[in-house]
């Protein structure tokens, strides 16, 4: 699938990306969590090697196989959905890096699990992500992924594992000679779009396209980020809204996998910044208990737009990393259901506390789902004075 050439390509974009993701910059001798899934374990030597280079301290961690996280959430107790391994609080007290290698051998082993053992899980795990997040906020941890392709990924996109890959190539610009110089000059243009967005004062954002008609509050004390390093591949620019001021009709044309569960042509009514009315054509019943999996869960935690002119993908890939920087001919706009993005406080993040959060409409939650919308529209800001400026129309932004 890949060319040993491009294989290191791919190592060198993921390192660039984790020393953009942290704003303090790394030293020699700090901790770096590598996290694979099994079929990336040839990447995984490759990044070792090269954190080992650098004089970092690699922690290489493989992932679950799908028969290990079934066996997982159809056996745990309560008690063992909790369970916290003795040194993991340890560790992530000290890591100053993570890079995640995603590479699924199955999307569906999940599906006959009830959603609520699995949000069980994941709230027992959110104290150390908030434990993550605090040390981020500080500028002491930087973390980026990618995704690999497998066999599973490539069939329910309905491609081949060869044309899958070469979304991945082209998509990461490992098909250049130099991609960290192709990622810098996409760098540099998107932190010119993002200081036009955060000098302007936008009261409300109108979404129209022809199923959605949504209108989102950016609300106070935000700033639009994106294009960051966290994410290998990523285009999208984004702000985490004020999910009290919601109101409207939101449309996922683009389907999706989410533990296990295929959900399509999703649509919810948002009233009073909450999903009051949750409908799709598949994968209904799964959605209408994902979002009752905590307050924070049917609330927005995150609105997101790609520019056709940056993504090279053009497909379904299966696969929300993908999915949410999609580019085909009118790009995407995408929304989270879930967890906010603390880093989109306009302010220092490390004074972004708990009562202020709330006070300022930052949503909390134990989940983050994307669902994207990928037809032809138009975004127009509502300023102070009551004006309609359109930002981004037919896929791009139009400054």
């Amino acid at each position: 699938m890949f060319t040993a050439k491009q294989l290191d390509r791919y190592a060198d974009v993921l390192l660039w990306g984790l020393s953009k993701a942290r704003t303090k910059g790394f030293k020699k001798k700090d901790i770096i969590l590598v996290r694979y899934d099994p079929a990336a374990v040839k990447l995984a030597e490759i990044i070792h090697n090269k954190l080992l280079a650098e004089g970092k301290n690699p922690v290489m961690r493989a992932g679950q196989t799908p028969g290990m996280e079934h066996s997982f959430y159809s056996l745990a107790d309560d008690a063992q959905l909790a369970f916290q391994a003795p040194g993991d609080r340890e560790l992530l007290k000290n890591l100053n890096g993570s890079i995640s290698l995603i590479a699924p051998e199955s999307l569906t082993h999940l599906r006959d699990i009830d959603p609520k053992k699995i949000g069980r899980a994941a709230a027992a795990r959110k104290p150390l992500r908030d434990l993550l997040d605090a040390r981020e906020n500080k500028g002491e941890f930087g973390w980026t992924l990618c995704m690999f392709p497998t066999q599973e990924m490539a069939s329910h996109a309905g491609l081949s594992v060869e044309a899958y890959a070469k979304q991945i190539i082209r998509a990461c610009f490992l098909d250049r000679k130099d991609p960290v110089d192709q990622w810098m000059s996409v760098y540099k243009k998107a932190m010119t779009i993002k200081r036009w967005l955060n000098r302007m004062r936008i009261n409300r954002l109108h979404v129209e396209s022809r199923h959605t008609d949504i209108e989102i509050n950016p609300g106070e004390s935000r700033k639009w980020l994106g294009i960051s390093g966290h994410n290998i591949p990523s285009f999208e620019l984004f702000l985490s809204p004020d999910w009290r001021n919601t109101r409207g009709t939101y449309f996922a044309d683009m389907p999706s996998y989410r533990n296990g569960n295929y959900i399509k042509n999703l649509k919810i009514e948002f009233q009073k910044g909450e999903a009051a009315t949750i409908t799709a054509d598949e994968g209904q019943a799964f959605a209408r208990k994902l979002l009752a999996t905590d307050d924070g869960a049917p609330r927005i935690g995150e609105f997101s737009l790609t520019d056709k002119r940056f993504s090279k993908i053009s497909r379904f890939m299966a696969n929300t990393l993908f999915d949410e920087n999609f580019g085909g001919r009118q790009g995407n706009c995408h929304i989270a259901l879930g967890a906010s993005y603390a880093d989109t406080f306009a302010g220092d993040p490390a004074k972004l506390t708990k009562p202020l959060k709330r006070k300022l409409g930052f949503n909390d939650s134990a989940i983050h789902w994307d669902i994207i919308n990928t037809e032809k529209k138009r975004v127009s800001a509502i300023l102070p004075s009551g004006k309609k400026k359109t930002i981004y129309e037919n896929g791009t932004f139009t400054l």
